[in-house]
């Protein structure tokens, strides 16, 4: 670099998909084949920026609105993105989508003879954030990580070609596992956003009223909320698991990563004696990797 270059810009598209290092499971790892990388990254790509809108975490300046269609005046309104957003994937399927991600996505879908269905499950998820801020049971719980997690298992699935219905069934279980371990790692963060996914009966069961999650650090019977829906996720890990062992290969090794990185973030949960208001308990890379070892050999 020269003393008369300047920093280019980041790209709507760019900073999406570099979100990936912060997740809890690898997305697209280098061991894989490039045409999968390539194909789960584009999935990656769509599903991180339907996130971003719902939260409002879109890149500041509003390009992703103006590359959806919808007006300044429009662009703080989720909803309206969602719609807009919503709109753009059909044109995947049938004409030429006006965002880069979905400009991306559009090969993957050809190659691998996707649906919409998937899709518009993570949208339909996100619009339910903007409409629905607290869940009364487990069951409901469950029906929005139909919505919000499963999709994305199905789809991984679809792109390695892989999919049969046994395997949907134990990718589900691993998919609602990961996102109610998310929704511990971030409850603090969700609060912020008005939000709270920790079951209104599991609260009252435990004692725990909306005032103690939005404390510092978390008292007993917060602590004793957070082991029991840790418990639920890792019994849904544990009943997926198998799936691992239905798949061979390189496959074989991404999905136990899926399994390990749920496994090693519940293990950081317990590590700060479930404490998760301070922030998101993260686990390291070397306790990512023997869990990866324990679910390559079927233990755990």
């Amino acid at each position: 670099m020269t003393g008369t270059d300047t920093a280019r810009p980041e790209s709507p598209e760019r900073g999406t998909l570099d979100k990936a290092a912060g997740e809890n499971f690898p997305v697209a790892p280098f061991f894989l084949p490039r045409a999968w990388r390539d194909d789960l990254m584009a999935v990656y790509g769509f599903a991180r920026l339907v996130d971003d809108i719902g939260d409002g975490d879109l890149a500041p300046g509003g390009a992703d609105a103006r590359l959806l269609g919808v007006s300044p005046a429009a662009a703080e309104d989720r909803l309206v993105l969602l719609d807009a957003f919503e709109a753009d994937l059909h044109r995947v399927f049938d004409a030429t989508p006006r965002h880069p991600l979905l400009r991306r996505l559009q090969p993957t879908v050809r190659r691998r003879s996707l649906t919409p269905d998937p899709f518009l499950g993570l949208i339909a998820a996100n619009r339910q954030d903007q409409l629905v801020k607290r869940y009364e049971s487990y069951d409901d719980l469950l029906a929005y990580c139909e919505l919000s997690a499963n999709p994305v298992g199905r789809l991984v699935l679809a792109v390695t070609g892989t999919s049969t219905p046994e395997r949907i069934r134990l990718s589900d279980s691993i998919c609602t596992a990961l996102q109610i371990v998310e929704h511990l790692q971030d409850a603090a963060e969700d609060l912020g956003r008005d939000r709270i996914y920790l079951p209104a009966e599991d609260m009252k069961r435990f004692q725990v009223q909306e005032a103690d999650l939005a404390t510092k650090t978390a008292g007993a019977s917060v602590r004793a909320l957070v082991a029991y829906e840790a418990q639920r996720a890792r019994e849904l890990l544990n009943e997926g698991a198998p799936l691992v062992g239905s798949v061979h290969g390189r496959l074989k090794l991404l999905l136990a990563g899926f399994v390990a990185g749920g496994r090693a973030a519940i293990r950081a949960i317990a590590a700060a004696e479930y404490d998760v208001l301070p922030g998101p308990p993260k686990p390291g890379r070397v306790q990512l990797l023997r869990e990866v070892g324990v679910t390559l050999r079927g233990e755990g």
